[in-house]
């Protein structure tokens, strides 16, 4: 009776808290338009002139005219030039993480991306490209 009681106060209470966190980020990351308007390298990264070229070249170019919107049911939609694509989208680490899937869930294709900051309307995530990582810095539309 003693180990149910511990679970009731200690762990459920515990588990409440983390789905809190991450229905906060869904909430926050929803139904949005989240336009980048900067790449940054990470800070503490070390210092890689190669790494920084490719973010101001990303900046300028591929990511000119780049959107994310997370939808319900976890649909994810990215709109490069234009041009939409959807897969599925599960918040994973509290929140902290976002797993972006095909849109059937497959995560043969998984990319994860780690929430730096999300408010009402910034939402800077890092990612992966290439062999560098880099601060995707967006702004609701």
């Amino acid at each position: 009776m003693m180990k149910l009681r511990t679970i009731f106060t200690v762990i459920l209470p515990a588990m409440a808290l983390f789905a809190c966190n991450t229905g906060r980020t869904d909430e926050l990351l929803k139904h949005k338009k989240w336009r980048v308007y900067d790449v940054k390298v990470p800070q503490g990264d070390p210092y890689n002139n190669t790494q920084l070229i490719q973010a101001k070249d990303l900046k300028d170019g591929y990511y000119t005219d780049v959107y994310y919107q997370f939808l319900d049911n976890n649909v994810f939609v990215a709109t490069i030039a234009g041009k939409p694509d959807s897969g599925k989208y599960f918040l994973l680490s509290n929140g902290k993480v976002i797993s972006v899937t095909a849109s059937n869930g497959s995560r043969t294709a998984e990319n994860l991306v780690t929430v730096e900051k999300l408010d009402e309307s910034h939402f800077d995530m890092k990612v992966k490209s290439g062999d560098y990582h880099f601060i995707l810095r967006t702004r609701k539309e």
